[in-house]
């Protein structure tokens, strides 16, 4: 049976930015873009969270809720340099960690030699080495898989930890809401409590035919998780299944050709991240005024922009005379061929 610790930092960005300035600690502090330029909130300290701000939020709504928030642009370098030392701190107690993000990770201490295996005082240890080195604080789960150590991080938040024993397992997962679980969202929550679930328990009344009958692949993965369980081991070398640009617009645009001239505009640095990687599918992304999102995508092997162009145009038919505020294209790595993408047949140039 594996040990995984999750660990996650209690809000990264604006407790590096309070480590610096150390004026900001008891303030309500959020790293995010100028309201002025439609910037969204990365993160924000706990004072800012009494005010029900939290990452994504438009920094105009951000100030709308905490007219005295201080809202101060990222340095995403600085953020990185820290996330350096994060990770080096990691690897002092296993070889196999998984970075998730800049501020959390997977660890595998199954076989660590600390603390004679215990995962409960590795991670303890490693909470404390973080605070001691780095002057900042996390919270870590400990759990059989990687599932339930990043439920459990969540536990005791902030600066927090919780440890779940395997004898444990199946009384916690008992009584875990389903909106816990990694990938159900606000409209799948919605669906299951129409058919009058909520916590896991209760996905023994329908069965995991039923699910994968209503919910596809995703139904089979909901009733392993709502069983606790998670076969996934922990990767050392994660593999990057798409690489994408986008951007975030200073004024609402209302017609389909600004956003096909925007998305010639990000073409070329589409290009330049994907380096000749091959590619398997296409993707639009428009986000509206109201923040909703929606995306289209098609299945391509060649970075093809008149395929672009006309799954934006089509995109843009579901806007519905709402204003779209981002506008991202993207793709879809294909890791089992060999053959490079072929970038250069199309024009670059923006529509007069």
């Amino acid at each position: 049976m594996r040990k995984i610790i999750h660990v996650d930092m209690d809000c990264f960005y604006a407790a590096v930015e309070m480590r610096e300035h150390p004026e900001w600690r008891d303030i309500p502090l959020a790293i995010g873009g100028s309201a002025e330029r439609r910037g969204v909130i990365a993160t924000c300290n706990y004072p800012a969270r009494k005010f029900g701000i939290h990452s994504a939020m438009s920094s105009h709504q951000a100030l709308q809720r905490c007219p005295h928030l201080l809202l101060v642009r990222g340095d995403m370098p600085k953020y990185k340099a820290v996330s350096g030392q994060l990770q080096d701190i990691f690897a002092r107690y296993t070889e196999l960690v998984e970075p998730l993000s800049l501020d959390e990770a997977y660890l595998d201490v199954t076989d660590s030699p600390w603390f004679a295996g215990s995962a409960t005082r590795i991670a303890e240890h490693i909470r404390y080495t973080i605070q001691q080195e780095l002057q900042l604080t996390a919270s870590a789960g400990a759990a059989p898989n990687k599932f339930l150590a990043k439920i459990a991080s969540d536990e005791n938040k902030p600066d927090g930890l919780f440890v779940l024993p395997p004898a444990a397992v199946a009384d916690f997962v008992r009584e875990l809401p389903l909106a816990k679980i990694p990938g159900v969202g606000r409209k799948t929550a919605e669906k299951l409590s129409a058919m009058g679930l909520t916590h896991c328990y209760q996905l023994a009344k329908v069965g995991e035919a039923a699910l994968i009958q209503r919910f596809g692949k995703f139904g089979a993965l909901l009733w392993q998780r709502g069983q606790g369980i998670d076969e996934r081991p922990v990767q050392t070398d994660r593999i990057r299944k798409s690489v994408g640009v986008e951007t975030t617009l200073d004024k609402d645009i209302q017609q389909a050709e600004q956003g096909i001239a925007i998305l010639h505009e990000l073409w070329p640095e589409l290009i330049k991240r994907l380096n000749k990687r091959a590619i398997k599918g296409l993707c639009i992304k428009l986000k509206f005024s109201d923040f909703t999102q929606t995306t289209l995508s098609r299945r391509s092997h060649s970075l093809n922009l008149e395929m672009a162009v006309q799954l934006c145009t089509e995109a843009w038919q579901r806007a519905n005379g709402r204003g779209v505020r981002l506008v991202g294209v993207s793709v879809e790595l294909d890791h089992e061929s060999d053959e490079p993408c072929d970038q250069l047949s199309f024009n670059w140039e923006a529509p007069s």
